[in-house]
């Protein structure tokens, strides 16, 4: 199939693109670059990947590349509440409009594979699961646009929304900012870490898995479309303390400290339930221990303060 991927050079992206051409998909990256990351280099000998370095709002060189496609991955984003609070206008355009410019010009023949957040769901209810029918109340003006961008898309009849768990796990254009990734980087560099609102609970997946359940998305579209589906190890839903106190078992040295007062500016709090998308066929591999471990190995080569979203 002819795939195009905004975003492709990303934290997703840079998994996603190589899984992609090794199944024989053309596929075509319109990234900016914006981190100057250099993911995709090992690509580019493969003569069915395209790179486009341009701007995803940038709609007649958008059109112009969309009208080749089978499948539409808009992974171009400002991800998370920190970076879109201090760039609201910016987020709007990227998150939001550029994605609705997208599925405005693409045609009845094309599908959209859309990666929203279960963080919508916001601060849910003590010992209830969050299923694809729980209201949203996002927290953030990046659940908030999410959100937003998901009735729009799947109202166009011809989408799939996958609510991404707080992904984890290492990539060739690596971040430090997502929780268990940062978490297991102070275990292996501070040592300690203080914890603020440490019941708040979240789930988690894996980047690898990520990429697969995009993959399974495509295989299985027809049955699956016009829905959206959570996207977490069932298994992994846990509290910022238990994720600590399993970061612990790897690296014993790692102190867990926990404050009495003051506020986690993220103020998500929610349990999630994947059996929707896992009926269909697909089962995460990686667990949140596997991804502790190659993270911990990963952090022997990343030393730097540079792969964030801030």
């Amino acid at each position: 199939m002819k795939i195009l991927i905004t975003g492709g050079a990303g934290y997703i992206g840079s998994i996603l693109t190589p899984r992609l051409l090794a199944l024989g998909h053309q596929v075509t990256v319109i990234d900016s670059f914006m981190y100057k990351q250099t993911s995709l280099l090992d690509c580019c000998h493969n003569p069915d990947l395209t790179i486009v370095r341009s701007d995803v709002r940038n709609a007649d060189l958008v059109k112009k590349h969309l009208a080749k496609a089978d499948v539409i991955i808009p992974l171009a984003c400002l991800v998370g509440a920190p970076v879109c609070n201090q760039r609201p206008i910016e987020a709007r355009s990227i998150n939001l409009d550029a994605i609705k410019m997208l599925a405005d010009l693409s045609g009845k023949g094309q599908i959209i594979i859309s990666p929203t957040t279960n963080s919508g769901y916001g601060i849910g209810e003590e010992g209830i699961f969050c299923t694809e029918e729980t209201p949203m109340r996002p927290v953030s003006l990046y659940g908030t646009l999410k959100v937003e961008l998901e009735e729009c898309l799947l109202a166009t009849g011809r989408a799939v929304s996958l609510r991404l768990a707080t992904v984890c796990g290492i990539s060739p254009r690596m971040r430090l900012d997502l929780l268990v990734n940062d978490f297991t980087y102070r275990a292996v560099t501070d040592r300690f870490v203080i914890l603020f609102e440490a019941h708040f609970k979240r789930n988690y997946i894996h980047v690898q898995d990520v990429a697969t359940a995009f993959i399974h998305t495509i295989k299985n579209f027809e049955a699956m479309k016009g829905e959206a589906y959570n996207v977490g190890l069932s298994d992994a839903n846990i509290s910022k303390m238990e994720l600590c106190l399993e970061i612990q078992k790897q690296a014993p040295d790692f102190c867990i400290m926990e404050s009495e007062i003051g506020k986690d500016p993220d103020q998500r709090n929610y349990i999630v339930s994947n059996e929707k998308i896992e009926k269909t066929g697909f089962k995460p591999k990686v667990s949140i221990q596997q991804a502790i471990s190659e993270l911990i190995k990963g952090y022997q080569v990343i030393r730097r303060h540079d792969f964030t979203n801030l």
